[in-house]
C-alpha cells in the first residue's frame, strides 16, 4: 500500500530552483489522494507563467515512482496562485497583486514595445494582466493594440465615476491616448501630467489582476516619482539597447529606483534590439548596436538579466498593425517574449519571497 507519508517524503526531493527549497516545505503540494497504486495531487506554482512548470511536473512524477513505487500511476495537476506582498492599507488598486513599472533611461529603446509584448505573453500563459500606458506625452498603447478609435466606458458606482479599461488580446488597457485625437499634443507641466497618471490608476476599475504593467515615459522626472510614491510598486523592469549612450541612462534610472525613500526592487534589465539575424541567414547574428552591453551591465550592477530581444522588422510591423509580436506562434520573436515573460514573473516571485523573509525577521 502506498501511504501519504511515503508520497510526501518522496516529494521533499523535488526542489524549486527559484527558492532552493522543496515543494513540500514551500506548501506547493495540495489535494493529495491515493487509491491503490493511483496517486494524484496538485502542485500550486507562484505564477501561471512559471518557466519551471514542466520541469517541476516531471520531477514530481519521477519522485513518486523512484522513491515510493515504480508501478505507481501518478497524476499531477499543475495550478498556480500568484504571490503578492502589496498591502491595501491605502486602498490603492487593492485587487492588483503586483504592479510592475517598465522603465527606460532614454527614449527610443523600445520600452513600449517590450511592455506591450510582455503583457500579451503573460496573458497567453494564463495570467490576469493589465497594461497602463503612463507615457503621458507619447502614448503608444492605442496603436499597438489596434484600439485608436476606441474609448473606455464610464461607470457610476458608489458615488464615484470609474473608467472601465478596454480589453484586447486578454489584456486590460488604459492610456491617455484613448482620450486624445490622433493629432492632439499633451502640453502639460509636470504636476498636471502626474495628476493625470494618478487618475488613470485611482479612478479606473481594474478589477482582479495578477500583474499590472505600467509603461512609464523615459527619464527620471515627476511622473516616475509620482508613481513610485503613489502606488505600491512590486518592482521595476529596465529596458535598454546595447550601446553605451543608452546604458549610461540605464544607470541613472536604476539609481532613481534604488534611492533612499523609494527603494523599488529592480526585477531585471531587458536588452532590446540585441542583434539582427537575416531571414536568409538564420544562424547568423549581427550586433549592430554593440554586443551584450545591457547583459554586462546587469552583471556589473548585480541585478537580474531578463533576456535579449532581437532586432526584427516584424516586431515593428506587428506593433504598427496593432497585433503585438508575442501573439505569433513559434516565431523567434514570440519565443523571445515568452521566455522574457517567464523570467520576469520568476523574479516577481523571488522578490515577494524575500519580502516575506524580511517581514518574518522583523517579527
Amino acid at each position: 500500500m502506498i501511504t501519504e507519508e511515503q508520497v510526501i517524503e518522496a516529494l521533499k526531493n523535488v526542489i524549486d530552483p527559484d527558492f532552493d527549497k522543496d515543494i513540500v516545505t514551500l506548501g506547493m503540494v495540495q489535494d493529495l489522494k491515493i487509491d491503490g497504486k493511483k496517486v494524484s495531487f496538485t502542485v500550486v506554482l507562484t505564477t501561471p507563467a512559471c518557466p519551471m512548470k514542466e520541469m517541476i511536473h516531471k520531477a514530481s512524477v519521477n519522485a513518486v515512482i523512484y522513491y515510493v513505487d515504480k508501478e505507481a500511476d501518478v497524476n499531477v495537476t499543475m495550478s498556480s496562485k500568484v504571490t503578492s506582498k502589496r498591502t491595501t492599507k491605502e486602498n490603492v488598486l487593492p485587487g492588483v497583486r503586483n504592479i510592475i513599472a517598465v522603465a527606460s533611461g532614454k527614449g527610443g529603446v523600445g520600452k513600449s514595445t517590450v511592455a506591450s509584448n510582455l503583457a500579451v505573453a503573460l496573458a497567453k500563459q494564463g495570467a490576469k494582466v493589465g497594461l497602463l500606458d503612463a507615457d503621458i506625452y507619447g502614448p503608444s498603447v492605442p496603436i499597438m493594440f489596434n484600439a485608436v478609435q476606441e474609448k473606455p466606458l464610464l461607470e457610476d458606482r458608489d458615488g464615484k465615476t470609474w473608467m472601465i479599461p478596454l480589453e484586447h488580446y486578454g489584456v486590460k488597457l488604459l492610456s491617455i491616448g484613448f482620450f486624445l485625437s490622433d493629432t492632439q499634443a499633451v502640453v502639460w507641466r509636470g504636476p498636471m501630467a502626474s495628476k493625470a497618471l494618478m487618475q488613470l490608476i485611482n479612478d479606473a476599475s481594474w478589477g482582479e489582476l495578477d500583474y499590472l504593467l505600467i509603461d512609464l515615459p523615459p527619464g527620471t522626472g515627476d511622473i516616475q516619482i509620482s508613481l513610485v510614491t503613489g502606488a505600491q510598486i512590486t518592482g521595476a523592469v529596465i529596458v535598454s539597447t546595447p550601446q553605451n549612450v543608452a546604458l549610461t541612462d540605464v544607470r541613472k534610472s536604476i539609481a532613481m529606483f534604488q534611492q533612499k525613500g523609494i527603494n523599488v526592487p529592480i526585477l531585471g534589465i531587458v536588452e532590446n534590439m540585441a542583434y539582427f539575424t537575416p531571414a536568409e541567414l538564420p544562424n547568423n547574428k549581427y550586433f549592430i548596436f554593440g554586443k551584450d552591453g545591457a547583459k554586462n551591465l546587469a552583471e556589473e550592477l548585480h541585478v537580474p538579466f531578463l533576456g535579449q530581444i532581437p532586432l526584427v522588422q516584424s516586431i515593428c510591423e506587428a506593433g504598427d498593425a496593432g497585433r503585438p509580436a508575442a501573439l505569433q506562434i513559434d516565431t523567434p520573436q514570440a519565443i523571445a517574449f515568452n521566455e522574457l515573460a517567464g523570467n520576469l514573473v520568476q523574479q516577481v516571485s523571488i522578490t515577494n519571497a524575500k519580502k516575506t523573509e524580511k517581514q518574518a525577521e522583523l517579527v
